[in-house]
Formats: C-alpha cells, structure tokens, sequence
C-alpha cells in the first residue's frame, strides 16, 4: 500500500458532524433566561459555569456520526481507501465495520485480518478493536490478525500501544515486533519480520515453526470446504515454509510429507485432518 500524502484533505463530514454536534450540545445545556441588568454579575458567573460544563461534554463525549461495514469473500483481498487518507487491506474471509467519530477514528475487526495503513492525525487516534484486544495509533503500518478471540498485533512502521481487554496493562510496540493477546490477557512482546507476516497481500502464506492448528485456522481462509483437525494431540506440531494462499489444495496435500499426519477429504468435501497411525 502506497500513502498518497499530497491528496488535499476534506474535513466536510468533520465539520457537519461537529455542527450537529454543537447543536445537540445545545438542547443538553440550554442558556439560563435573560435577567435584569442588576444580575449581570451573577449571569456571568452562571454563563462561565455552563461553558465549563459545555466544555466537559465536548472532551468526554465521542459520537459516531457515519460508519460501514465490509466484509470480504474466501479468496477475495479488498482494499479500502478511507476519507482520512489512511488505507485497509483486507484478508481473505475477514470482516471489519469502520466508524467515525468527532474525536476518534474507530474499526473494528470482527474476524479475520486486515493490514492498516494510518494517516497522522493528532487530534483523532485511530482505534482497532479486535476480539480482546485494542489498539490505538497516531500513525503508523501494522497488521491485526483475529483468531476468534485471540488477536496477534504485528508493527512494520511506527509505534502502537496495545491492551488486553482483562489485563491492565498496555504494551507499546515498534517497527519488527509482535504482541498475542490470548483471552484477553497480552503476552510476551517479541521480535519478527513484519514483511513476513504481511506477505499475505502478496499470496503468499510465511510460517516458522507455527503451530499447525494455526496454520489450519489461516487455511481456512482460503479454503471453501471445512478443515478440521481430528486428532487434537498434533495440534501443536509445528509448521514451516512459505506456501501459496491460491493453492491451498498444493499444502494441504504436502502435509503428510512434512508431519506425522495423514489427511482424507469426506464425501461432502471437508478435509479431514488426523495423526498418522504408524503401525499400519
């Protein structure tokens, strides 16, 4: 994804939104009635009280006032040009509903995973919330990839702050480095090669040492019939190479060349997946 920095911005919804805005923030805290001109003093200090108040509302309240919801087919990569000049590349699979508020841009990513190019922007972080996981950045490249609700937060560019929805903590992370939050709850923060966990915009599918019920849950992505693994005690055997995500029938094929496994397809198409039984 390429940034189109020299793009003139347009904040007409921004400015539509904050006029409505303002409107509503009106009938919430409507002016106090005209008084005689010997209250000056005390309608002052009535009128400073309310702009205060006025004020609070404005810095607590987050309003969305326009979002969308896309969603993309197996074998299908969607991108997204967002009105802000930031950019989305959808995965195979995945689905995400992007919202737009007066103070912050917001997504989230309902399954599967998507590659997010941010446009700075000071005043209004950009916000990911993905099963138990949230990310907020300014600007910055990174990937989100949502296994049901375990999330795995890889940076290329820049910085973003990451938290566990039942941890108190927050990690912050740079270019090359990756976060799993499980259930939850953020583990170790580790280094990696952010081209390869991104190489799936390119078709290709990178995997060192993963484990192969993970391998299974990103196939699956690519794959029409269901793969299910039979034999949850290989479920952590441990997969590497790269493979490409148009012929996902070409590894699923290799897998018992590479893994004690041996691999049926039923009558209805559904892979089948199973510990291979050395003794026959």
């Amino acid at each position: 994804m390429s940034r189109n920095s020299h793009k003139p911005k347009d904040y007409s919804q921004e400015d539509e939104a904050i006029a409505r805005f303002r409107e509503d923030l009106k009938q919430r805290f409507p002016l106090p009635p005209s008084t005689p001109t010997k209250n000056k003093r005390g309608a002052g200090k009535t009128l400073g009280l309310l702009l205060l108040a006025i004020a609070a509302g404005a810095v607590w309240l987050d309003p969305a006032y326009r979002s969308q919801h896309i969603a993309s087919q197996i074998g299908q990569r969607q991108a997204l040009q967002l009105a802000d000049g930031s950019e989305v590349l959808l995965d195979s699979d995945s689905e995400i509903t992007i919202s737009w508020h007066l103070r912050s841009r917001q997504v989230e990513l309902n399954r599967g995973q998507a590659l997010f190019q941010v446009s700075p922007m000071l005043y209004r972080p950009f916000l990911v919330e993905a099963g138990g996981a949230g990310v907020r950045v300014v600007g910055t490249r990174f990937n989100v990839n949502r296994y049901e609700q375990d999330v795995q937060v890889t940076v290329a560019e820049g910085k973003v702050a990451v938290r566990g929805r039942a941890a108190d903590t927050v990690a912050l992370l740079e270019a090359d480095q990756q976060l799993r939050v499980q259930q939850g709850i953020p583990g170790q923060v580790t280094r990696v090669n952010a081209e390869d966990v991104s190489a799936w915009k390119d078709s290709r599918l990178v995997f060192e040492s993963t484990p192969l019920a993970e391998v299974i849950g990103t196939l699956q992505r690519y794959h029409r019939q269901p793969i299910t693994l039979i034999d949850p005690s290989i479920a952590r055997l441990p997969v590497s190479g790269v493979f490409d995500s148009d012929h996902v029938e070409r590894l699923l094929a290799l897998l018992p060349g590479i893994l004690p496994v041996s691999v049926a397809t039923a009558a209805d198409g559904a892979v089948l997946i199973k510990s291979r039984d050395t003794k026959k």
